[in-house]
């Protein structure tokens, strides 16, 4: 189904925060104008695309409508001719990226319920639109994804869709719990870089290298 006018906004406002993010990443490892923009919209339609195609809707909604592969080329763009001022608002990007994770999480999650699938799988689907295009960013640029070494990132994207299949079993999945689920992944994110927070790893790793 087709988003209505305000989640179409929505949507491409997170497009293009995330294709900033993916854009800077491409700048920052010397890839060319046509590389930063292949990794910037990657990065900001991955996600969007693997949900599409793992719930059937092909081709995906992003390939059917222009603006959603406009939006990259454009924070392509504007990132390859301005990037140190870009740089200079990494802090907004952070803020808008974490705002793009919750309401990408919360609309897959919801969506993927509303198709029939169960709880696992529609969190599974979730969780990979929020956090798909970080992870292909990366691939690419030949780095072990963010999400998988440090950061509380991909866990705020599970909560968040854990609340969702929580608001669908209760029967409360109206507007309400879904912006509060998303500020709830939001604020986990937010909380996570402030103060650092990150998952556990092994310990030892070092001795176990030595013997």
């Amino acid at each position: 189904m087709d988003p209505g006018t305000t989640q179409l906004s929505l949507d491409l406002v997170g497009v293009f925060v995330f294709a900033l993010s993916g854009a800077l990443a491409a700048v920052r490892a010397r890839l060319d104008l046509f590389g930063v923009v292949v990794v910037a919209t990657v990065t900001a339609l991955g996600g969007g695309i693997v949900r599409d195609t793992l719930l059937a809707q092909n081709p995906p909604y992003a390939l059917r409508h222009w603006p959603y592969l406009v939006v990259p080329v454009v924070a392509a763009a504007v990132v390859f001719g301005w990037h140190p001022h870009v740089a200079r608002l990494r802090k907004l990007v952070l803020v808008l990226d974490a705002a793009g994770l919750g309401l990408f999480t919360v609309t897959a999650t919801q969506n993927s319920l509303q198709t029939g699938l169960g709880v696992a799988a529609a969190s599974m689907i979730g969780v990979t639109t929020g956090i798909g295009g970080g992870v292909i960013r990366d691939v690419l640029l030949r780095q072990i994804p963010v999400v998988l070494q440090r950061e509380i990132y991909a866990v705020a994207a599970l909560m968040g869709a854990g609340l969702v299949c929580l608001g669908s079993a209760m029967h409360q999945l109206h507007a309400p719990w879904l912006i509060a689920t998303a500020a709830v992944v939001f604020g986990v994110r937010m909380l996570a870089l402030v103060r650092h927070w990150s998952a556990p790893t092994a310990r030892n790793l070092e001795d176990q290298a030595g013997g």
